[in-house]
């Protein structure tokens, strides 16, 4: 049964519908793609996605697939190293005010580039291209508590998870988001997908 857009959902029922989706692709029984045009004649009233998400730009972990979601299902931020910058900011602002979607997602992966390259700049005084530079400076600040003495293999996978949860204490630390999150219409949370199964982890609070 395909996405109802005329159906409002909670942030719990949105939460499994995601893990619902990834397991279907996992086990290699996703519906989607499909292109259904009495669905897409709907959509173009209006839109209702169930899930806000903010992915890394990587090609490798297209939301949309690992969640087995359709069109309509889901509103979608990407960018290098899944970082929260005041334009990703302003447009989880819009998901929540005007689509008023219930959950939240920042989803991370394994093996993340991005957060490999803060990792270098921060331990072993790697330099990059300027703009690079500046992208990694919204990663650097959640890495503070990773080992330097693990193995880089250790400090990525740490920091992976470590940026995950950076952007969202970043994203809480807005008035909007307690209040909303206290009225209990949203609910914020981490991920991290491995690139080598489709699976994704959810992180606990």
């Amino acid at each position: 049964m395909g996405h109802d857009a005329t159906v409002r959902y909670t942030a719990s029922e949105a939460l499994d519908r995601l893990r619902a989706g990834n397991d279907r692709f996992v086990q290699g029984t996703a519906r989607f793609p499909t292109v259904q045009k009495e669905v897409l004649a709907d959509l173009a009233k209006g839109q209702r996605p169930y899930a806000t998400i903010l992915g890394c730009s990587d090609s490798r972990v297209p939301p949309e697939l690992l969640f087995d979601a359709g069109f309509g299902e889901l509103f979608i931020v990407r960018l290098a190293g899944n970082v929260l910058s005041p334009e990703v900011g302003g447009t989880f602002q819009y998901a929540g005010v005007h689509l008023r979607t219930p959950l939240f997602l920042i989803l991370g992966h394994e093996g993340c580039g991005a957060v490999h390259a803060a990792l270098e700049a921060k331990f072993r005084g790697a330099r990059d291209r300027s703009r690079i530079e500046a992208l990694l400076q919204n990663i650097l600040p959640g890495l503070d508590g990773i080992d330097p003495t693990a193995s880089p293999e250790e400090q990525l996978r740490a920091g992976v998870e470590a940026n995950v949860r950076w952007t969202i204490h970043q994203i809480m630390e807005s008035p909007e988001a307690r209040a909303r999150q206290a009225e209990g219409v949203l609910q914020l949370v981490g991920a991290v997908a491995d690139i080598a199964t489709g699976r994704v982890r959810f992180l606990e609070a």
